[in-house]
Formats: structure tokens, sequence, C-alpha cells
């Protein structure tokens, strides 16, 4: 599986944003899916992570009311709105996938692929 993350850019405190994650294959609907972040200095860190049905999903608490994390198994996409964005959420995001429950994913210790990132600034 490849991941193509695309969607970010520069915004407002406030504004909003969606990102994508295109998968390549056909075995993207047999991956538990995960959005991580890595802020400039910091370690990367979990942000929300979705079953690989779509139907359970699971939210750090820091963006948790804020953030959706959604998937088009038929588009083999995989999303990320973003709302109510503050400057402390910027950073690089970046999509994983793993074969292992979906709660697990927040660990990163057994994902499979990473995407390549695509960079949220948020200026307040």
């Amino acid at each position: 599986v490849q991941l193509q993350a695309s969607g970010g850019g520069a915004v407002q405190a406030g504004g909003s944003l969606r990102l994508s994650c295109a998968a390549s294959g056909r075995t993207f609907s047999s991956y538990a899916m995960g959005w991580f972040r890595q802020a400039p200095g910091k370690e990367r860190e979990f942000v929300a992570s979705i079953s690989w049905g779509g139907g359970s999903t699971y939210y750090a608490d820091s963006v948790k009311g804020r953030f959706t994390i959604s998937r088009d198994n038929a588009k083999n996409t995989l999303y990320l709105q973003m709302n109510s964005l503050q400057p402390e959420d910027t950073a690089v995001y970046y999509c994983a996938a793993a074969r292992i429950p979906f709660r697990d994913i927040a660990t990163m210790i057994k994902v499979d692929y990473w995407g390549q990132g695509t960079e949220v600034t948020v200026s307040s």
C-alpha cells in the first residue's frame, strides 16, 4: 500500500481544512487507518484512527470535538476534517495504515505504511 497525503495549507485560527490520504492497491479496506502529526522540534503524535470498515473511531484528547476522521473504501481514501484550528495544531500531518485494531495504531509500534506528510500552518 502506498499512501499520498494532501490538503494541507495555511489558515487562520478558527478556520478549517480537510486532509486526504489516497491509497494505492486493492487492500485498503483491510487496513485500520490513522492520522498523526509532528510539530517542529517535537515528536510525532497520534491524532485519530478509524477501523477498517469506518464504523469506529478514536481521537486524541487534544482534537476531540474539532477533528473528524472518515474513510471511503470505494475511493481508497482517508480523510481528516479539521475545524476550529488553533496555532498549536501547526504540524506536518501523516497518514498511516496498519493491520491491527484501530485503537492500537496510536502506539505507532505496528504501523505498516506511512504517507509522506502534508503541512498545516495555523496563524493566530
